[in-house]
């Protein structure tokens, strides 16, 4: 497989699977909100309008009723995942920006032509993306945009998205953003660097068989 394909593959998985790095201290004291990042509300409504957009997208590509329930049993905790990647959106952009990093249009074009080059197409890319990661289709370029942070992040930091070095970038945004998530969702035990809610696990392992 061509590396820069893999690479975006594996950096999202990663982003995924060392999410407990947010710190979140959950409480009602922002009324209507999912979570509150650097002051600003990431709003329920706003987060079920995320949701939907990656339903409407699920719904489409599926043919019957039988397929999209087995879809929605697969993928049963879209709400929480999505939410963390807006606010994982955020916090990596914070510490980009603390870097000095910045991504342009260009770039970002650049990444999504070479990824549709090698999975065969505009269609099948997003179509990728849907599956393996809850993007909808117009959310693309956002998300391209955030490895791309990520990548260039890493790179100015000596290091790749792996490493500890990386993490802890992450990781003092999020103290500097003062990340507060509404408990329905859960919280972050930085320590154990685990969620806290066995009850309602959602967090869950993504992998790339073609790596």
């Amino acid at each position: 497989m061509h590396r820069r394909r893999r690479t975006a593959l594996l950096l999202s998985a990663a982003i995924v699977a060392a999410a407990p790095v947010l710190t979140a201290c959950g409480s009602d004291a922002h009324p209507g909100a999912a979570a509150v990042v650097g002051g600003q509300r990431i709003t329920v409504s706003q987060l079920q309008s995320r949701v939907n957009e990656v339903r409407a997208a699920q719904r489409a590509a599926v043919r019957g009723d039988a397929q999209y329930q087995q879809v929605l049993a697969q993928t049963g905790s879209l709400t929480r995942d999505t939410l963390h990647g807006m606010v994982l959106d955020r916090v990596l952009h914070r510490a980009a920006e603390d870097a000095g990093v910045t991504v342009t249009r260009k770039e970002i074009q650049q990444m999504r032509t070479g990824l549709e080059q090698q999975v065969g197409g505009e269609k099948a890319l997003q179509t990728a993306w849907l599956q393996q990661y809850g993007v909808a289709p117009n959310r693309l370029d956002d998300n391209l945009r955030l490895q791309l942070e990520a990548q260039k992040l890493a790179r100015s930091l000596g290091t790749n998205t792996g490493q500890p070095a990386f993490w802890k970038a992450l990781s003092q945004a999020s103290k500097e953003l003062h990340v507060d998530l509404n408990p329905r969702y859960g919280s972050w035990d930085v320590q154990k660097s685990s969620r806290v809610d066995a009850k309602t696990p959602w967090l869950r392992e993504v992998t790339s068989s073609t790596a």
